[in-house]
């Protein structure tokens, strides 16, 4: 079958002007030059998969580690399956604005990699103005994004994160779509706002986990699209300790005072909407809520972890808005195997 047959990849790029920039991503890689600057969705999950890897392999088949670089600005951290590669390949010039990974860490304490690191609240709008590549005009050469669908007009609906990719295909100068088709279309999860510079910021009107201030998709310059490829990949899981003791004692301290709370008639029953951060006190929290009296909760969080999967299945959590699905290997195929049941109750902001 050919590519351009694949009815799965047709019904989910409804822009039918993009169908004749569909193509096999090996056709993707003689668009990239050493030196470039690049942007890729991420943030946590939705990096692409698919042609940073396939570019990968060209570097290590022909000879070209350490000769063939990037500099690669991202929403947050990605997977170690393009970070830690990357880097050990000698490919990453430059790298923005978070990363995970052993090897990449590595490369860049021995001055390999020229890295930047920067709160993640302020990126988006600093980004946005173009300071982090001004070197290259404020231009972002080509821009890899993971994609659920694209819709009619085409807004590009993002997948498991949203991060910068408003401010990436904004500043790109040529932008190559991922459409993932191992998972289910997220349309209609994500709340998607563009970021607007001082002194005309606005106020962001959300008052509750379920409120909406944007859009579902992400608006792209159609005439920028050079190429749109099938990328069939699960999201990559990421490991996931077990809390220490100090942890879990920590959290029981924080479990008995949210009790004392309720029971003093300062906080009411389900609590007031709780905000998770990332880490084994945070999980270890969690955990503790599981075996508290506390029912019909709302979070906010940073990225949605497993636990909070946890808290779905016993009935005690109503709703979660997150920047970003970030689970183990275990926790993405609970996901997979319970999709709606999960998804209908989270927001991607």
């Amino acid at each position: 079958m050919s590519i351009k047959d694949n009815t799965e990849l047709l019904k989910r790029i409804r822009h039918s002007a993009l169908h004749s920039k569909i193509m096999n991503a090996e056709e993707t890689i003689p668009l990239f030059k050493s030196g470039m600057y690049l942007g890729f969705s991420g943030f946590a999950e939705g990096h692409p998969k698919t042609v940073p890897g396939l570019l990968a392999d060209y570097v290590e088949k022909n000879g070209l580690a350490g000769k063939m670089k990037f500099n690669v600005y991202t929403g947050a951290s990605i997977g170690t399956d393009v970070d830690d590669r990357w880097a050990k390949l000698g490919m990453l010039a430059k790298r923005w604005p978070h990363q995970q990974g052993n090897v990449i860490r590595k490369a860049i304490n021995a001055g390999e990699v020229n890295y930047g690191d920067r709160y993640l609240s302020l990126y988006a709008q600093d980004f946005g103005y173009g300071f982090y590549t001004l070197e290259n005009d404020g231009k972002i050469d080509i821009a890899i994004i993971e994609a659920s669908c694209i819709t009619e007009d085409c807004g590009i609906v993002p997948t498991l994160a949203v991060g910068i990719i408003n401010e990436i295909i904004a500043r790109a100068e040529k932008i190559i779509i991922e459409i993932n088709t191992k998972i289910p279309s997220l349309e209609g999860l994500h709340d998607c706002v563009d970021v607007t510079a001082p002194p005309n910021k606005k106020v962001y009107n959300i008052q509750n986990v379920r409120d909406r201030i944007g859009s579902t998709s992400i608006p792209c310059d159609p005439a920028k699209v050079v190429a749109i490829v099938e990328s069939y990949k699960d999201p990559v899981g990421r490991p996931l300790g077990a809390p220490d003791g100090n942890s879990v004692l920590i959290a029981n301290h924080i479990i008995d005072f949210l009790q004392h709370e309720v029971k003093c008639g300062r906080l009411p029953k389900n609590l007031l909407p709780l905000q998770s951060g990332v880490g084994s006190i945070a999980n270890a929290v969690v955990g503790g809520i599981l075996n508290s009296p506390f029912e019909n909760l709302t979070v906010w969080t940073e990225v949605l972890q497993d636990n909070l999967l946890d808290m779905f299945d016993s009935g005690k959590l109503d709703y979660v808005t997150t920047a970003s699905y970030s689970l183990s290997e275990n926790g993405i195929k609970r996901l997979l195997a319970n999709w709606d049941k999960y998804t209908s109750r989270t927001l991607i902001r």
